[in-house]
Order: structure tokens, then sequence, then C-alpha cells
């Protein structure tokens, strides 16, 4: 991807004070999820850094990272899981608590919907702290995969998240 083409989708990219709690600022990227061309880019950007890998599933993490990691899996011809908040999945699950920017909370996976020695790829739209991530993480080692890469469309640098992610490549698009 060329820098003009990242220079367009930085620049679409709306900072939202005070989002969900003061001293955030919330980077929205529906903007770029409401134009197709942007949103074609973005995809193309996430698949682009694993393209020659040998991963079996695509993994998004609730609830934006559904939207990039379905479309994303389906680009690279893989399957999508849904890594979900509490309560959310109906079927078995495993669970793991992690630590927010603002929080904490609490992700859930199915117990069959990573298979042991599959090979995954995390796709979510924002890594900030990195819990999120590291905690999909510990849930797909549970269930005896492996996570080869992770890619963000937005890396916020300042708050070190990929510091919890050094068992896998990490890849972001825009980095802030």
């Amino acid at each position: 991807m060329n820098s003009f083409d990242i220079d367009k989708l930085e620049k679409s990219i709306r900072d939202v004070p005070d989002f969900p709690k003061p001293g955030i600022i919330f980077k929205d990227i529906t903007p770029i999820l409401a134009d197709p061309d942007l949103l074609s880019l973005s995809i193309k950007a996430l698949a682009s850094f694993v393209e020659d890998s040998s991963i079996d599933k695509v993994i998004g993490i609730d609830a934006r990272g559904f939207i990039f990691g379905s479309l994303v899996a389906n680009s690279l011809g893989k399957g999508f899981i849904p890594v979900r908040k509490e309560g959310k999945l109906p079927w078995k699950t495993e669970s793991e608590s992690y630590e927010l920017e603002y929080g904490q909370s609490v992700i859930e996976i199915h117990q069959d919907a990573v298979l042991p020695g599959e090979r995954i790829l995390i796709i979510d739209d924002l890594l900030a702290t990195g819990g999120t991530a590291a905690a999909t993480i510990k849930l797909v080692n549970k269930l005896g995969g492996i996570v080869d890469y992770a890619a963000f469309f937005i890396e916020l640098e300042f708050l070190n998240g990929r510091e919890l992610l050094k068992n896998c490549e990490v890849h972001s698009v825009l980095n802030f």
C-alpha cells in the first residue's frame, strides 16, 4: 500500500475527545466503514501482512474486529472465528479476563472454534494496551492453536500494547 492510500485512511479517522470517558481520545473509524473504497483499502492493507502465510483461520475481536476480521478472512479464503464479550456466545466456551486501558472485561471463544495445531491470525481495529489481544492469544493457546500474527487497523504506540504480544508477529496499518 502506498503512502497516499495511508494518508487517505489516516485523514478519514475522526478523533472524539472524552469517549468513552474523560481523558480518552477515541479514534472513530466509522467514516472509513461508510466509504466502500476506504473500507476496501483497509481490508487489503490488513490482509497484505499475511498473504503468503499458512494461517488456517482468522479471529475477529468483539466488536469492530468482527468487521475487519470477517472481511479479511473472506479475502484470504479462510474461516472466521468471533471472540466475544462474556455471555454472548451460544455454545460451550473458554473465557479469559483482561485489563482494558479504561477498565476490566472478560472475553470468550467457542471450545470447538480452534483445533489443535491450527495457525491463527488475530484481527482487531485497535491495539492500545494489548490486553484484549493478549487474552485472545491465551484463549487460542488453551484450545491448542497457535497465533502466528496479530494485525490491527490502528495502533496507539504510546500505550506499548505490542509488549504483551511478543510470541506473534504484530502489524498495524496506522500508527498514532
